[in-house]
């Protein structure tokens, strides 16, 4: 597991102050919601679409066990295996043992947030096992030695000059004088490179978006095909996923489904949704020889009967991220580990600790629209004031911070004194900034007016308001 840094603000501001992700940022910020807003849009029943979503994903949590072993037993009977491994290091060895076993020396990858969250690439390299990201974004992102900033668009943060410069690169025996007219120009580069990876992979590794309990099956989305490639020409097939993954029929995964590429791209359905049961059979004109399933589960058990339950019925559709102010504007890889964004600041903090994430709650403005447009209706805000009330109590914040909710909680805790005290404080500001109408700095509020300025209170507070309207008899 890659470790995280707790350094999110000195992360956030080198992401503010680099150019090019500013501009790919800009560039690609509004694409994803609008998207989205069509998709819901054109299905008047996508609200009650969200509701049977959770209440699929609730129930399975409730009978979680149940559906594993239903799935691990279904498994078999089509002819594959199950790993069940406890965490992150025993999810990497069984991955290994597979690939050593059936003598591998290369493994295609499909795209897989949880291959990056065991931190399989490096193992298997650095066992001699050389793993292949056949996914157009890993795939530079493997070129260039970077994580993935985005959970559906790893090289998100990236530019079109940045992909045309890794290629000239990391492709040198081909012509340097080469002309990319178009993004079609380096698809087909990738594709001509990536064609002989797939053809001589021994081991082909995938995720699972789901995994259906009643069949065994596994179920993925591309808009590629790489992942239909990965899975269907090497001799062997590793499906790695997470606990939660599992859904107890195929009808439940189709609703799940029509949540999914609504809520990620803004898509009916992704180009390839593809079922994947067991290996080859003998009538079968291609598949895998073997079938195999790593199933982990690094955390995810704790959360179950927690506060943090909900968490585990993320679909990983990326609508939180696509819509947060926060992540829009310092990208993924400020938060300094896998899961980037709002589902990233709750997430990670149950696989990692709060005394190595405490920091990514506290990335939020709190405007809920993470909670408003998830398919799944996860309560995101709230799980984050959960982790902010962990991090205070075992006094992982800042002294100061913690100085200051003490002091403001005093007076919170008395009425009569917070509303004499606001008063004072109103009556004061606007005196001494009736002049300008505005403070460029004021004493302990230097974030607040480092880049912006406060604007001189005017009138009465809210309270005197309120008591004024009520005495008025208009409310």
């Amino acid at each position: 597991m890659r470790p995280t840094s707790p350094a999110f603000r000195q992360n956030a501001a080198r992401a503010m102050a680099d150019a090019g992700l500013q501009k790919a940022l800009a560039r690609t910020r509004p694409q994803f919601p609008a998207k989205r807003a069509a998709a819901v849009a054109a299905l008047p029943e996508f609200e009650e679409l969200r509701e049977t979503g959770k209440r699929i994903k609730n129930h399975t949590l409730a009978n979680l066990d149940f559906y594993l072993e239903t799935f691990a037993d279904n498994v078999a009977r089509a002819g594959g295996q199950v790993h069940w491994c406890i965490d992150a290091a025993a999810a990497r060895e069984a991955v290994l043992a597979i690939c050593q076993r059936v003598g591998a020396r290369t493994a295609t990858k499909g795209k897989s947030m949880a291959s990056e969250e065991i931190a399989l690439n490096e193992h298997l390299a650095a066992n001699g096992v050389t793993p292949v990201e056949t996914d157009l974004g890993e795939y530079i992102l493997q070129l260039r030695g970077e994580p993935p900033s985005h959970i559906i668009a790893p090289a998100f943060h990236l530019n079109r000059e940045d992909w045309e410069a890794q290629f000239r690169k990391s492709h040198s025996e081909l012509p340097a004088d080469r002309v990319f007219h178009e993004r079609r120009d380096i698809l087909t580069e990738a594709r001509s490179r990536l064609r002989q990876k797939f053809l001589a992979a021994d081991v082909g590794i995938t995720g699972a978006n789901f995994l259906i309990a009643e069949t065994g099956s596994s179920v993925i989305v591309t808009n590629e095909g790489n992942g239909d490639l990965t899975q269907t020409l090497p001799r062997v097939h590793i499906v790695l996923a997470s606990i939660e993954k599992v859904v107890p029929t195929i009808e439940d995964t189709i609703s799940l489904l029509r949540l999914l590429a609504r809520s990620a791209t803004g898509q009916e359905f992704s180009v390839y949704t593809t079922f994947s049961t067991g290996p080859r059979r003998a009538d079968d004109p291609d598949g895998p020889e073997e079938f195999h399933v790593v199933l982990y589960d690094n955390g995810r058990s704790a959360m179950v009967g927690t506060e943090f339950q909900d968490m585990l019925r993320c679909i990983r559709c990326a609508a939180c991220l696509n819509h947060c102010p926060v992540y829009g504007t310092v990208g993924g890889h400020s938060y300094g580990w896998v899961y980037p964004g709002p589902m990233g600041s709750v997430l990670t903090p149950a696989l990692i600790g709060v005394d190595q994430a405490g920091h990514l709650p506290n990335a939020s403005t709190f405007c809920s629209k993470c909670e408003s447009v998830c398919p799944m209706k996860i309560p995101l805000p709230n799980m984050m004031r959960h982790w902010r009330e962990r991090a205070f109590e075992r006094h992982l914040m800042p002294a100061a911070a913690r100085q200051g909710l003490a002091f403001w909680a005093w007076f919170a805790r008395r009425p009569q004194a917070y509303r004499i005290a606001t008063r004072v404080a109103m009556a004061t500001l606007g005196l001494l900034g009736r002049k300008a109408g505005k403070f460029r700095r004021l004493p302990l509020a230097g974030g607040w007016t480092a880049g912006r300025d406060l604007p001189a209170p005017e009138g009465d507070t809210f309270f005197a308001r309120y008591a004024r309207a009520q005495r008025q008899g208009r409310l």
